[in-house]
């Protein structure tokens, strides 16, 4: 029975958690959609998270879609079929490689700044001197992190496309002798808009994940500058884990037959 009851309190605590995090993203939604908005808090969080986050994921994209190339060439010479490096270079990018790097750097980036700029102000009782100043904290905290995450991540991740198939051409034609017109042709022809598509979609998702995550943990710390660090971490770690499975969704969701 120990063991059972073991189990039961997994699932129970589980099950709670996942609750106060759909409760919460429910309630940032729903403010979001609703007066007033912050504008200065919103513009800092859009520079924050587009603006620093930009060379971090250009630096990421570019030399994944250099060793892409690499990789697929040696192992696509064992075929003879080296032609169809670039086509798979701009369909790895565009679907997979640039939303989830993109999402786990913002992650590692911004994720954890989030959640230990918020849960200083809970641990320091600023969200209640909010509160008492007659300032929502979800308004003011949360509803600017999550529209900065929902807008910038699709422009990082398409910014991140481009420039992981630039490395992709670079090593290519510079590195393995393709020619350049070729090259470019070859992905132009290949490449199709629900490549694209799939991965902005999935880059608002994964934005959507890292700026929740960040609130939330942030938002919900105890216990001083060790639940701050707690919280640092946990959302760090919930971010990546819950990209990991909404990429897995979406792209059944997407590609599926």
């Amino acid at each position: 029975m120990k063991l059972f009851s073991g189990i039961g309190s997994v699932v129970l605590t589980f099950l709670a958690a996942t609750g106060r995090v759909a409760a919460f993203a429910g309630s940032g939604l729903s403010h979001c959609l609703r007066p007033p908005f912050y504008g200065k808090q919103i513009l800092r969080q859009l520079i924050e998270v587009g603006f620093y986050c930009l060379p971090v994921v250009a630096l990421t994209t570019l030399f994944s879609g250099m060793v892409l190339a690499l990789q697929s060439y040696t192992g696509f010479a064992r075929f003879s079929a080296e032609s169809a490096v670039a086509n798979v270079v701009v369909l790895s990018m565009t679907r997979e490689l640039a939303p989830v790097l993109a999402g786990l750097m913002v992650a590692g980036r911004i994720g954890a700044s989030m959640a230990a700029e918020i849960g200083t102000m809970r641990v320091t009782e600023q969200i209640d001197a909010l509160s008492t100043l007659s300032t929502h904290p979800m308004k003011y905290l949360v509803v600017p992190r999550i529209i900065a995450g929902l807008t910038m991540l699709p422009i990082l991740v398409l910014i991140g496309d481009i420039i992981g198939v630039m490395g992709g051409y670079l090593v290519g034609v510079y590195r393995l002798g393709f020619n350049a017109v070729g090259y470019i042709e070859q992905t132009w022809n290949f490449i199709e808009t629900l490549d694209v598509v799939s991965g902005l979609v999935k880059a608002a998702v994964f934005g959507f994940i890292v700026t929740l995550m960040g609130c939330y943990h942030g938002y919900m710390s105890r216990g001083g500058a060790q639940g701050v660090g707690i919280a640092t971490t946990n959302a760090v770690v919930s971010s990546a884990i819950l990209i990991l499975v909404a990429n897995y969704v979406i792209t059944e969701s997407f590609f599926s037959k």
